[in-house]
């Protein structure tokens, strides 16, 4: 009698990892404009956004990272192959304009962090973050997990950083429960609608979408284990990654209502927000401020490169043999906005909003495709998507579109 040989099932701690990295954009300097500017204004009345966006991000997390285990195929890649050619050039145009608006804020964050601490241009800076790309190329060489544990150091010392700020600001416990969990309409007008858009525009972003659905295919090579137990794992991973995320977002707006709009600080830019710690919570707290902006550009902007090297190999099946060529392809690419910007002189603070808002304005286009895939039995298989799930993105990607239509009437009736 023959007796076969049974594959050990990976540990769990194997599957975690993939959603790490995708969490970094959750916490980017886009997330920290948006973040700054409502606390500042509004205190604690839209700490409700940022976790309604923030479970709306978990939602359609866990389904990219179902699409890529269960095809074996990323998000840019299934729409190549399931859309006609000119519809699937027209979403790689919304993802590319996504991706430069993405950028355009992990420049800036990482830009304004090395003028802050050294006293760096924002020019020469910007151009600084270029050597990332060579970062991830040098990392690369040891494997993907090493990559992985390089940007969780950088999230943690973010998730740290925010421990000290709140320490610190010593904010209104009770307000932050209220608020967390329940609707306030706060200013209930274009302005508020736009900052509501900037906080899901910077939480739900169209690149992390491509970069997990990619990214979670790396727990598939050589392992034996059935699909389902994979997908397990990948929401817990994701679970517990963007929980830590929705965290430093609720901590960063939290530190804003407690330092600036409880004594009347409007903060209209990042470093106005760094030099006015200084006096109302002491020069840690500003040091600590500019190291987690440090950390959070320098990890998004990898991250971001990663995202852009998956987004061209998908929809035009490139070979792995050119990354080089097309990280730093991309690099330069998405990097003109923020050049642009810096040399005419824009205020940051306006210009990470504003990113955050064009990224929002992208997301039905990739969030759609996305839910549309999943819920196609003959393409997952038993990974489908349950009713209840099918339902619940589908009214998520609603909200998405209904905000993006909102805004644009406001904006057309200068409201």
């Amino acid at each position: 009698m023959v007796s076969r040989m049974v594959t050990p099932k990976r540990p769990f701690w194997f599957y975690l990892g993939p959603a790490f990295l995708v969490s970094v954009g959750y916490m980017d300097p886009g997330n920290w404009a948006t973040d700054i500017a409502a606390g500042s204004q509004y205190g604690y009345s839209l700490l409700w956004v940022v976790t309604l966006a923030s479970a709306m991000a978990i939602l359609m997390q866990i389904l990219a990272a179902k699409l890529g285990v269960a095809t074996g195929r990323d998000l840019a890649e299934t729409m190549r192959e399931r859309f006609s050619p000119l519809l699937s050039k027209s979403l790689f145009v919304t993802a590319a304009i996504a991706m430069m608006a993405t950028d355009l804020a992990e420049f800036l964050g990482v830009a304004i962090a090395l003028n802050l601490l050294f006293g760096i241009p924002l020019l020469i800076a910007v151009f600084l973050t270029v050597f990332d790309v060579l970062l991830i190329l040098w990392l690369e060489r040891y494997g993907y997990r090493i990559v992985e544990i390089v940007i969780i150091a950088f999230v943690a010392t973010i998730g740290w950083a925010y421990v000290i700020e709140l320490f610190l600001a010593k904010p209104d416990i009770a307000q932050v429960a209220t608020n967390l969990f329940i609707f306030n309409p706060a200013g209930g007008d274009a302005a508020t609608l736009l900052l509501v858009m900037g906080i899901i525009g910077a939480t739900v972003m169209p690149h992390n979408l491509f970069l997990h659905s990619s990214q979670v295919k790396t727990r598939q090579n050589g392992n034996s284990d059935p699909k389902k137990r994979i997908v397990r794992w990948a929401i817990v991973d994701t679970i517990v990654a963007l929980g830590a995320a929705w965290l430093v977002n609720a901590a960063i707006m939290i530190m804003s209502a407690a330092a600036f709009h409880s004594v009347g600080l409007l903060v209209t830019d990042i470093d106005q927000a760094y030099l006015t710690l200084v006096p109302l919570l002491g020069k840690v707290a500003a040091v600590t401020f500019a190291i987690a902006l440090l950390a959070s550009g320098t990890a998004s902007s990898t991250m971001g490169t990663l995202a852009g090297q998956v987004v061209f190999m998908g929809f035009f099946n490139l070979p792995r043999v050119n990354l080089a060529v097309i990280r730093l392809g991309t690099r330069v690419l998405t990097m003109l906005p923020a050049t642009i910007a810096i040399l005419l002189s824009a205020k940051p603070l306006s210009l990470l909003v504003l990113s955050q808002v064009i990224l929002s304005m992208q997301l039905p286009f990739a969030v759609i495709p996305l839910v549309r895939f999943t819920s196609d039995r003959t393409l997952m298989g038993e990974l489908v998507n349950r009713p209840w799930v099918t339902v619940l993105a589908w009214m998520a990607a609603g909200l998405i579109v209904v905000l993006n239509m909102s805004l644009l009437v406001f904006s057309a009736l200068g409201m």
